[in-house]
């Protein structure tokens, strides 16, 4: 649907290419879905540069000011609520799949080169994870409503069963956990790794 669709297809393609070149290659593809979150110590976050690009850091930098409010793009989708849905999962259950793909290629042979979605398997709105932002926080986001962004779908999420089936990975953390940690993670470092400007 969009460019970066498209370049994260090609670059799957390249990497099929070279396990076909180089047979004795075992490649694994990961497909991330929205990472969101912190680590549960909040000692470990996204801190972006500039307005940030993705929902999650964007509505953390709202609740601790450093932003005065959250702009969502499309309020018209055929969804429950009018927003866009996606797939939001936690960063900690990311990196469990890196663990499953990674003993996957040394617990397998001939694997050859194949993809994997991490995600939840199910959609949240961008409304309902404001929602459950400013439940984790206490903070109420105030939003601006803007018109859609050319290329952006109503909805993206995954089918999570090959990954449950071949690497015996499933995401075991729900949106309440991911704003919680990334709420701990934001209100203890307000202005990300560096001192307040």
């Amino acid at each position: 649907m969009n460019p970066y669709g498209r370049t994260k297809l090609f670059l799957e393609e390249i990497a099929r290419d070279i396990q076909k070149a180089e047979p004795d290659w075992s490649i694994i593809l990961l497909r991330y879905f929205n990472p969101v979150g912190a680590h549960g110590s909040g000692k470990i976050g996204e801190d972006p540069k500039g307005i940030p690009n993705n929902l999650m850091p964007y509505i953390q930098q709202v609740a601790v000011g450093r932003l005065p409010e959250l702009n969502v793009y499309g309020h018209d989708y055929p969804t429950k609520d009018g927003s866009a849905v996606r797939d939001y999962i936690h960063v900690m259950d990311l990196a469990d799949g890196h663990i499953a793909a990674v003993r996957k290629l040394f617990s397998s042979e001939n694997i050859g080169c194949i993809a994997y979605n991490l995600g939840t398997g199910s959609g949240t709105s961008v409304l309902e994870m404001v929602a459950a932002f400013e439940k984790a926080s206490g903070k109420k986001i105030p939003i601006k409503l803007c018109p859609r962004r050319p290329g952006d779908a109503t909805a993206v999420y995954a089918s999570t069963e090959k990954a449950q089936k071949e690497l015996g990975w499933k995401a075991k953390y729900g949106i309440a956990e991911m704003c919680k940690d990334q709420w701990k993670w934001a209100s203890n470092n307000p202005w990300g790794y560096q001192s307040k400007p």
